[in-house]
Parts: structure tokens; C-alpha cells; sequence
């Protein structure tokens, strides 16, 4: 299947991701070719409850200029540099031999509040079929048969794999050790002998079987990694801790038909329509799955007995812990107690689990687990002409504007149109102080962009906009300067992806 896949996976702090070295040559010839981006943040537990639970933080005490606390601004040249130090800006080719890209161009940025950043973001081309390993689990699942079979004889003779995907990285994106790569390979080379076996993988899996194959075969292989014997002490470890971190996951496959959108999480792909009038509305491709996504409750408390009706869901978390309803790994929220107990206990004594980043106990009220998976959400939208780009951010940018105002920020980037509504009725009654209010916001709206990569735009906007809409110099410096034991108090790890569609492949053909 010919496609672009836009990712992101959101990684916390035990934070790992794979590009795959099997061999330094990697001479091949592609022969399906699409497009795929993922970011990868892990959750630590430990460190994010210490931000999260035990810092109730008002919304007012969490936007509120830090200028007041810390005297310490930066100058414009320093806000920029930071703001655009992981910018990145991919061009992709309409037609370049192998297929019709969808996709023109994506534009990223990062940028962090806790140390380390707990995003990870990555994109790659897929020249089979179609994050790191969720990607490559993707692609297998879709790659057909004879394809795994040209995989399989490689590694059973020693050759250089065929390609499978073609990253596109940022110089500063986090790869992974060489030996944590080889315990992957060999992890997916277990999957997809799972699928040879198998007689009905002939032509590879439908996308929306892909998409839920590659989430629950992935979160398997790590929590199965926790509990196998392991070649170090490291392995072992790192293996463990990855398991017991947590992971939410948004991948978008965007293909010229539409678009395939895979979520587990509180992370969320954005669709950017523009309307006949030229204006700008948010189409919302996938769900939260918090506790603001009242069906999402629903589900898990079905899958428990009413007795625990009152205790799945505490102070708007899982178990009064968690904030996202599924996750990859998070095994403490999966595994029985005496699993957890035992894989704790068979790390070598001298290995400290509070360096690690891990629990010693288990969540309050943990009576019949599993209360978390990583089943994803799919849904499918089919691209129309009026379709002009799709923004993936993690909850860190939803947490500081809502998806219109995305929107419209990243399409007045595009068309470099400030379209301001007519005053309503209200507003022409306002005060004289209140008119000059609402004159500084759609004066501000009307600025002229300060970043060329939207992401960056975004970003620039979500800290720095004060009450008003105003892009406010002072209130961005002063978020930017907080230092790093201060920042998470006051805003969590932002990561935006803006994906431009080929729009011309969307429009009606006469016969």
C-alpha cells in the first residue's frame, strides 16, 4: 500500500527509541513507497506524579508570568534561538518514481519543560509498505507476504535487510543504543514469523488491522521484555524501566484517498479545513481518552465489577494516578501484584529502583487488573479539496490552546490572511477600555508571523499569547527563562507536527 504516515508517540522519561542498525550497509532497491513521522514521549510515573499530584496548580497559577518570581528575562534573540532550536522542515517530492506523495511538506518543533524532554518525535519514509518501533511494526503488518519472506532469508543469511523505512531526523532526535536495537530486530523478526506462519497474510493487513495489530503486538513485546532473562544487567534494567514508564501513541496514515488516524491517548491529530469564504474551522480526527471523554470512562468501568465504579476513576485520573485512559507499557497498571513484586525483585540488589524511575508500590484500589491497554482508536477521514493540513501535538499544546485556535493560527501562517469577524452586538457596547482590549487582540492576530516553520509558530503562540490573544514579548521570556526545576511546574512538554497536503489530488477529475 502506497501512503504517508504521520506519527506520534509520546514518550516520558525512561524515554527510548529505535533506529534500526542491523548492518552498516543498507544498499537496497524500495519498492512501495509512503511517508511516516512519529514522536515518542515516555511517561515516568514517579516524576510526573511529583509534578502532576502532588502540584495542584490552578489554571490561572499555571499561565500566570514568571517574571513576577524570577528576575531573569531574555532577549529576543535568545527567545528565538531557543524556540527555533529543534525546528525542522521537510520538503517531499509530488511524484519522485515510486508513487504520489499526498503529503507536500511537514514542519516540526519541540520544545521542553522537563529534563530531560519527555517527546520524542520522528519521521520516516516507508518504502515497503509502511517512533521507531511502532512505525516498523506498522510496516510489517502491512507488508506482504513475499516481502517478509526477502526480510526473513536476509537475516537467516547474514545479508543487509531490505530498507523498510527511510527516517527523516532532526540532528538532536534521541536514538537508540545499539544493543537495545538488536533485542527490537530480533523482537520484530518474531513478529513477522508470526506472520508467515499465518495463511491468511498474503497480501499484508487491511491499514485499519495494521494500525491494531502493530499497537497491541508492540505493547506486548514490552512487556515481555521485562520479564525475559537478558544478555547485561543494563538490558535487563533498561528493559524493565521501560516497561514500568508509559507511553500514549497518535499515528496518522495519509494516503491520497484519506487519512487513517490510530490514537491511544491524550494526544491528538487536528485536521485544518479551509471554508468557501476563506475562513478557517478544526476537524478533530481522534478522541482524548481522559476523563474528560465520558464514553472512554465508560468502557473501563464496564470492564470491572460495579463495585469499583467509585475507584477506577479518583480526582480525574486512573485510579486517582494516571491521567491517559491507554497507554503502551505502564505495566503497573497491568500486571497482577505478584509479577510486579517478582520482576522488581529479580534486579540485582545494588540497582536502585528510585534511579530508575520506578514505583515500589502498586496504585490504591488495585483489586482486578488489568485496568489499562493500548487498544487504539481508528478512525478515517477521506480527504477533500477544502482539506489543507493536519496538525499532531501532544497534550502539552492542547493543554495551552484549543484545536480552532490552532487552526487558525497555522492557517493565517499558510495563506499569510488575517480574516477578523465582524463586531457583534455585545462588542460594539463595550466600554471605551474594553474596545482598546479587544483592538490589541485583533491587532495582534493581524502581525505578520515571526517564525517561517508553523510548528515553531505554534509553539510561540501557546506560551507566549496572554489573556487578551495578545502575543505578549515579556510573558514568552519569562516562560522560556524558568529554570529546569521550575518550568514543569508551569507548562508540560510541547511537540507539534503540521502536515501540508497535496491539496491538487484531492480535486474532483472531470471524465
Amino acid at each position: 500500500m502506497s501512503g504517508r504516515v504521520y506519527a506520534s508517540i509520546f514518550q516520558r522519561a525512561s524515554s527510548y527509541k529505535l533506529t534500526i542498525f542491523p548492518t552498516a550497509s543498507y544498499q537496497f532497491q524500495p519498492t512501495h513507497h509512503c511517508h511516516l513521522s512519529s514522536w515518542s514521549n515516555f511517561r515516568s510515573h514517579l516524576l510526573r506524579q511529583s509534578c502532576e499530584d502532588s502540584e495542584k496548580w490552578s489554571q490561572s497559577q499555571r499561565h500566570f508570568s514568571a517574571h513576577q518570581d524570577i528576575d531573569f528575562q531574555l532577549s529576543w534573540v535568545q527567545v528565538n534561538s531557543i524556540l527555533r532550536s529543534y525546528e525542522q522542515t521537510v520538503n517531499v517530492p509530488e511524484f519522485d518514481g515510486r508513487g504520489l506523495s499526498a503529503v507536500r511538506r511537514f514542519q516540526s518543533n519541540h520544545l521542553a519543560a522537563n529534563t530531560p524532554n519527555e517527546d520524542r518525535r520522528s519521521a520516516a519514509s516507508c518504502l515497503q509498505a509502511v517512533s521507531e518501533r511502532l512505525l516498523y511494526y506498522i510496516a510489517i503488518a502491512m507488508m506482504p507476504k513475499h516481502s517478509l519472506e526477502e526480510l526473513e532469508k536476509s537475516m537467516e543469511h547474514g545479508r543487509a535487510l531490505p530498507p523498510i523505512l527511510q527516517w527523516h531526523k532532526h540532528h538532536a532526535d534521541f536514538s537508540f543504543h545499539r544493543e537495545s536495537a538488536s533485542l527490537y530486530i530480533e523482537h520484530l523478526r518474531v513478529f513477522w514469523q508470526s506472520l508467515l506462519d499465518s495463511e491468511e497474510h498474503n497480501e499484508g493487513m487491511s491499514l485499519p488491522d495494521a494500525l491494531d495489530r502493530a499497537f497491541k503486538r508492540l505493547d506486548g513485546d514490552i512487556s515481555l521484555e521485562a520479564q525475559v532473562p537478558l544478555s547485561t544487567d543494563l538490558m535487563k534494567s533498561t528493559a524493565i524501566q521501560v516497561a514500568f514508564a508509559g507511553s500514549t501513541a497518535c499515528v496518522a496514515h495519509i494516503s491520497t484517498d484519506g487519512i487513517h488516524v490510530a490514537n491511544a491517548g491524550d494526544c491528538r491529530a487536528v485536521l485544518g479545513v479551509q471554508e468557501e469564504d476563506g475562513s478557517w474551522s478544526a476537524l478533530t480526527l481522534s478522541q482524548d481518552h481522559n476523563s474528560q471523554n465520558q464514553a472512554e470512562v465508560e468502557r473501563i468501568k464496564a470492564q470491572h465489577p460495579p463495585s469499583e465504579r467509585d475507584t477506577i476513576i479518583t480526582d480525574d485520573r486512573l485510579l486517582g494516578v494516571l491521567m491517559p485512559l491507554r497507554a503502551f507499557g505502564d505495566v503497573r497498571f497491568k500486571w497482577s501484584r505478584e509479577l510486579q513484586q517478582s520482576i522488581l525483585a529479580s534486579l540485582d540488589s545494588g540497582v536502585d529502583l528510585d534511579f530508575l524511575n520506578l514505583y515500589q508500590h502498586v496504585p490504591p484500589n488495585y483489586l482486578t487488573p488489568p485496568y489499562l491497554d493500548v487498544t487504539p482508536e481508528i478512525t478515517y477521514h477521506q480527504l477533500r479539496p477544502q482539506d489543507r493540513f493536519l496538525v499532531l501535538g501532544t497534550d502539552g499544546l492542547w493543554d495551552e490552546i484549543g484545536s480552532e485556535e490552532v487552526v487558525r493560527l497555522v492557517g493565517e501562517h499558510l495563506s499569510g490572511i488575517h480574516l477578523q469577524a465582524p463586531l457583534s452586538v455585545s462588542e460594539r457596547q463595550l466600554k471605551l477600555g474594553q474596545m482598546h482590549k479587544l483592538l490589541l487582540k485583533r491587532s495582534s492576530r493581524a502581525s505578520p508571523a515571526l517564525d517561517t516553520n508553523a510548528a515553531t509558530h505554534l509553539i510561540r503562540h501557546a506560551l507566549g499569547t496572554d489573556e487578551y490573544g495578545e502575543l505578549c514579548q515579556e510573558r514568552l521570556a519569562s516562560m522560556l527563562a524558568l529554570p529546569d526545576d521550575l518550568a514543569r511546574m508551569y507548562r508540560d512538554d510541547i511537540t507539534a507536527t503540521v502536515v501540508y497536503f497535496n491539496s491538487d489530488l484531492a480535486r474532483p477529475h472531470c471524465s
